[in-house]
């Protein structure tokens, strides 16, 4: 399974992004089942609510993956971890971070730097 981050979403919904059509390719060679975080969707949302956009109804087609009690636990093991190292992590990406890693799903984002301090994370 592949996790798809917020960013990696905005690029591909947007029709004018090649950026976003080269992550659409690569998500398609993977061949692999794909989904978002409730966390995502939510931040997505925020943006269309906020600027009227209509592209719901294609969101909420995807697979949405709900936080649980084992990913809020993981997930503040790891802004704990990150936090001792002296490598701030925002919480929301720990919290996605988590997510991934409980399902041993490899996450897809553009903010690479925002989670190269999670060993445990695999990223696409």
């Amino acid at each position: 399974m592949i996790i798809i981050d917020t960013d990696v979403l905005i690029e591909i919904f947007d029709k004018h992004s090649t950026k976003g059509n080269l992550a659409l390719e690569k998500l398609n060679e993977a061949g692999e089942d794909i989904a978002i975080t409730a966390l995502s969707l939510h931040e997505v949302l925020f943006g269309i609510y906020k600027y009227g956009n209509k592209k719901v109804k294609r969101i909420e087609q995807l697979e949405t993956l709900a936080f649980t009690r084992d990913d809020a636990a993981q997930s503040a093991r790891l802004e704990l971890n990150c936090e001792k190292k002296g490598k701030k992590i925002a919480r929301i990406d720990a919290m996605i971070a988590a997510m991934a890693i409980n399902r041993n799903a490899t996450f897809f984002t553009f903010n690479d730097k925002h989670f190269k301090n999670i060993s445990k994370i695999k990223l696409l």
